[in-house]
């Protein structure tokens, strides 16, 4: 905004200047031509004073004055009879001749001026005068100068009025860019500044009143969040209880470890969630993507072989090679464990997990031989409402869904989109790598 404020401001400064001083400076040309005409002619007056053509043959020669101009005397039929000047009467004293009064001519950067020569009432010739137009030239190219330093000038002017007023001007706009970044940033306690500019005002004052608004929000999702999960763990921790209490009387057995098992892992989800709603503060860990996508797997190997499905986890580069994701481990986890859950419920074939580089960030990838998502693929992470056709599929895994899936991931700095809807869907989550060196 401030570079084309300072830009229009000194193109129109320019544009003033160059109309104003263009035909300025063509008018003060013609007018130091045009008193340099008028002193040679004045001039010339002065010299006819001396010249007299009666009683002129040839032994008497017509005696000129002496001047600093190149004079010439012409008869009445225009032929020269003294001096130096073209053999021939030219245009200026043809005018001379035959209208009985000065006239004088400019080109090629010489002046002509032609004054006529009386004998009573009567022109018997023309004297011409011829004068350099340099001094007119100079006298112009001064003026040219004077009006060039003018010019710039006023430009310099008006670029340094554009620079102050684009300061003023741009300095609100950039204070409410700032406030306005902080919002998006999540600090919900940003207030945008006043600047006594209405226009301004009137966004700063809309900009406050979302802030206002999305910290209400978030503040009651955030409670809600984490209210739930905390409820969570009473009936989940009274319910491995009986698990256990159960294994204590009847003795261990497969259904009971295996519910154990589900139950654990429900209770990590929780306390993910809840770590997650509570939006504390927290140094990402540094985490080996490879190792947490491996241990992922290793829930999941059994229930894809069971239908006839196998499950294989493939880094690009050695371990050595990958740099370390920026992310926390559990929610890295439940985040790969949404996307398996996705792949075995919705999917068909061999799943793949695939880890791979991409600049300073990682990628995985999770793809599976089935037909694909039809429709819109950023459907596929919509929460479901009361109106939602049920062909979107929206994926549970223990407790949270794939839209949840991609709020985690952006909690932790990543993305997680649908690289390709298919058939053989890919879905991608990229995270930010760490600073740590493997």
């Amino acid at each position: 905004m401030r570079r084309r404020l300072i830009l229009s401001i000194v193109a129109v400064a320019a544009a003033a200047v160059a109309l104003f001083a263009i035909p300025l400076g063509v008018a003060l040309n013609r007018s130091y031509r045009d008193e340099e005409l008028l002193r040679l002619q004045r001039d010339t007056v002065a010299a006819t004073r001396t010249i007299d053509l009666r009683g002129r043959d040839a032994r008497n020669r017509v005696e000129l004055p002496p001047s600093r101009d190149a004079l010439a005397v012409y008869d009445r039929s225009g032929r020269r009879v003294a001096g130096r000047g073209p053999v021939h009467a030219d245009a200026a004293v043809d005018a001379a001749l035959r209208g009985a009064s000065p006239a004088d001519r400019a080109s090629d950067g010489r002046l002509v001026a032609a004054v006529p020569l009386l004998s009573g009432e009567q022109v018997s010739g023309a004297l011409r005068a011829q004068r350099s137009g340099a001094a007119a030239s100079n006298d112009a190219h001064g003026a040219w100068l004077v009006l060039l330093a003018a010019g710039a000038g006023v430009i310099a002017l008006a670029a340094l009025a554009a620079l102050v007023l684009g300061r003023r001007l741009a300095r609100p706009t950039e204070r409410l860019a700032i406030a306005a970044g902080r919002l998006g940033d999540g600090d919900f306690a940003a207030r945008a500044p006043r600047s006594g500019v209405p226009e301004l005002d009137a966004v700063a004052v809309a900009l406050d009143a979302t802030a206002e608004r999305l910290d209400a929000l978030v503040s009651r999702e955030r409670a809600f969040s984490a209210d739930a999960s905390h409820q969570l763990r009473t009936p989940l921790a009274a319910l491995r209880l009986e698990l256990e209490a159960l294994e204590l009387r009847d003795g261990p057995c497969e259904e009971l470890s295996a519910a154990q098992a589900q139950v654990e892992r429900l209770q990590s989800t929780v306390e993910t969630l809840l770590s997650v709603a509570r939006d504390v503060p927290r140094e990402h860990a540094s985490i080996d993507l490879t190792a947490v996508a491996e241990a992922v797997a290793a829930h999941w190997r059994e229930p894809l072989a069971q239908d006839g499905r196998s499950l294989h986890v493939v880094a690009e580069a050695p371990r050595v090679a990958l740099p370390r994701a920026a992310a926390s481990e559990p929610v890295v986890a439940e985040i790969v464990e949404v996307l398996m859950a996705n792949a075995h419920r919705h999917g068909a074939g061999a799943v793949t997990v695939t880890i791979r580089r991409s600049g300073d960030a990682l990628a995985l990838d999770v793809a599976d031989e089935g037909a694909g998502i039809a429709g819109e693929p950023e459907q596929i992470f919509a929460r479901r409402g009361p109106r939602q056709p049920a062909s979107i599929a929206v994926v549970e895994g223990h407790g949270i869904g794939l839209a949840l899936a991609r709020s985690l991931a952006h909690a932790e700095g990543g993305r997680l989109v649908l690289s390709r809807s298919g058939p053989a869907p890919v879905f991608t989550l990229w995270l930010p790598g760490s600073a740590r060196s493997t």
